[in-house]
C-alpha cells in the first residue's frame, strides 16, 4: 500500500479529475464534460504544509447504466477505496442529493477509514450555503464546499486530511525507478498484458479498441528489480483520431513514451507490422529510448516450420535500418513467453548503462578498423586513431579522426555494428560521433 494516500470517489462528472490535478499541481488526469472519461485508477503525487502524499483519481460510481464499462469502472473504485488512508468522497452542490450519491454513501458506510464529503463547484459564497443538505447522507464528518475549479476551499480540506498522516511521507515514490511503456495501436493487448504482470486487474479490458484512455503507472518487481510499468492508449492515426478525450490520450501517450526508460512496442501477430506501428518504433529510436518489439497473440496463428523466423525478417525489413530491437513472439491468453518478454525489457535497460573500457574499446575497434578502413574520398584517406565512450545516458561513442566531415553514413552503420557485435547493446540506440584529433 502506497504511503498517506488519498483516494478520490464519487458518481461520474463532478469533479474528480479536476480536483486530482489540483492536489498533484499538473494536469495529469484527462477532464471533459462528458461523464465516464476516467476509467481506470489513476496516481499522482502532492504535498501540503510538509507532508507529501499520493492521490488515487478514480471512475464515475454508477450501477444500472447502458455503460458496458460499468462493472469494471465499479471494480477500479473498490480497489482504490482499499488502498486508500482518506477517503474524499466527492459531490456537486449544483445538482444536490442525488440517487446516486445516497447509493454510493451506502457502499463507503462498509469501511472504517476515514471519509470527507467534499461538496464541489461551490464557487460563490452562496453555494456554499448549499452543501449543507450532503448531511442527509448520514456521515458524520465534516463538510467541506470547494471548487476544483478555481481552488476555493480545498487549503481547510487538506489540512483535514493531511492530520491523519503521522509521518512526513515521501517526496516522490516513483523518483529513480526506471520506467518501461508499453505502446501500440489500439486493441493489440496492453492492458491485458500490463494486467496478466501484475497479476491483478488494474486496467480495464474489453474488445472495444479505446478502452485505456489515460496512462496507467503501476510498480511491478520483476528479477530483483522494481521497475514502474506504464499502460497506455492506443496511438493511432492522426486522420483516424476525432474526439478530444481521444487527442489527449494519444497527447499522454506520447510523453509517456519520452519519460520511459524503455518502450515496448506491441503488435498484433493477426495483422502483422502495419504503418503506424513503424511511426511507433521511429518515435521510439527518435527519442533514443530503450526498445523492444512484442508480437502479441501469436496463438492465433496457423503456423508452419518457419512462420515465426519468417514474419520477424518482414518485421526487421520494414523497420530497417533500425536493426537494433529484440522482437518476441508472446500470447497474453496463454501466456506463452510473457515472461520472456518482461526479462528482455530488463535486459534492455540494462544494457543502456554498460560502460566499456577505453583500453578494451580500442584494442577491438581499432582492429576492425584497420582490416576495413574508411573508404578514401577525393583522394582523401580518413585515419581513426582513438575510440572512448562518452558519459551520456544513451550509449555513445567518440572516434577521433584527422577527417570526420569524411565518414559516410555506410561506414558509420558498419562501425555500429562491430561494436554490437563485440558488446552486445540489444534493444538499446547507439550514437557515434566523429571528432577532430
Amino acid at each position: 500500500m502506497a504511503q498517506n494516500t488519498i483516494a478520490i470517489v464519487g458518481r461520474p462528472n463532478v469533479g474528480k479529475s479536476t480536483l486530482f490535478n489540483r492536489l498533484v499541481g499538473e494536469r495529469k488526469a484527462i477532464m471533459d464534460n462528458e461523464s465516464g472519461v476516467t476509467r481506470d485508477r489513476h496516481y499522482g503525487h502532492g504535498n501540503w504544509v510538509g507532508k507529501y502524499f499520493t492521490v488515487i483519481d478514480t471512475g464515475g460510481y454508477v450501477r444500472g447504466s447502458d455503460d458496458i464499462f460499468e462493472e469494471e469502472i465499479r471494480k477500479q473504485v473498490e480497489l482504490a477505496i482499499k488502498e486508500a488512508d482518506v477517503i474524499l468522497f466527492m459531490v456537486d452542490v449544483e445538482m444536490g442529493v442525488t440517487g446516486l450519491d445516497q447509493e454510493f454513501a451506502d457502499v463507503l458506510r462498509r469501511t472504517d477509514k476515514p471519509i470527507y464529503l467534499v461538496a464541489n463547484k461551490a464557487d460563490t459564497h452562496a453555494r456554499g450555503h448549499l452543501a449543507g443538505e450532503f448531511y442527509a447522507l448520514g456521515f458524520d464528518s465534516e463538510i467541506f464546499p470547494i471548487s476544483s475549479q478555481n481552488g476555493s476551499g480545498t487549503g481547510e480540506l487538506l489540512d483535514a486530511v493531511v492530520a491523519h498522516f503521522p509521518e512526513e511521507g515521501i517526496e516522490n515514490p516513483e523518483a529513480g525507478i526506471p520506467r518501461i511503456a508499453v505502446v501500440g495501436r489500439p486493441n493489440v493487448g496492453k492492458s491485458s498484458f500490463v494486467n496478466l504482470l501484475l497479476g491483478e486487474e488494474r486496467n480495464i479490458v474489453t474488445d472495444i479498441a479505446g478502452t485505456t484512455r489515460d496512462s496507467i503507472h503501476s510498480h511491478y518487481n520483476a528479477f530483483g528489480q522494481e521497475f514502474i510499468i506504464v499502460d497506455t492508449a492506443g496511438l493511432r492515426r492522426k486522420s483516424k483520431v476525432h474526439e478530444d478525450i481521444e487527442f489527449y490520450s494519444v497527447l499522454r501517450s506520447i510523453r509517456a513514451l519520452e519519460e520511459s526508460n524503455v518502450v515496448i512496442v506491441m503488435l498484433d501477430a493477426t495483422r502483422g507490422i502495419e504503418a503506424q506501428d513503424m511511426n511507433i518504433i521511429g518515435l521510439a529510436d527518435k527519442n533514443r529510448k530503450g526498445l523492444v518489439i512484442l508480437v502479441n497473440k501469436w496463438d492465433l496463428v496457423e503456423k508452419e516450420t518457419n512462420t515465426m523466423r519468417d514474419l520477424e525478417n518482414h518485421i526487421r525489413e520494414r523497420i530497417a535500418p533500425i536493426s537494433y530491437p529484440p522482437i518476441v513472439f508472446i500470447s497474453v491468453l496463454t501466456k506463452q513467453r510473457v515472461h520472456k518478454a518482461i526479462e528482455t525489457a530488463i535486459q534492455v535497460y540494462e544494457n543502456r548503462s554498460i560502460k566499456i573500457p577505453t583500453s578494451k574499446l580500442n584494442e577491438v575497434m581499432l582492429k576492425e578498423i584497420e582490416r576495413y578502413p574508411p573508404p578514401s574520398i577525393k583522394d582523401k584517406y580518413v585515419k581513426i586513431k582513438y575510440v572512448t565512450q562518452l558519459p551520456t545516458h544513451t550509449p555513445t561513442f567518440a572516434f577521433f579522426c584527422n577527417l570526420p566531415q569524411y565518414i559516410k553514413e555506410s561506414y558509420t552503420r558498419f562501425l555500429e555494428n562491430r561494436l554490437r557485435e563485440h558488446f552486445g547493446f540489444e534493444g538499446v540506440p547507439v550514437n557515434l560521433v566523429f571528432r577532430k584529433k
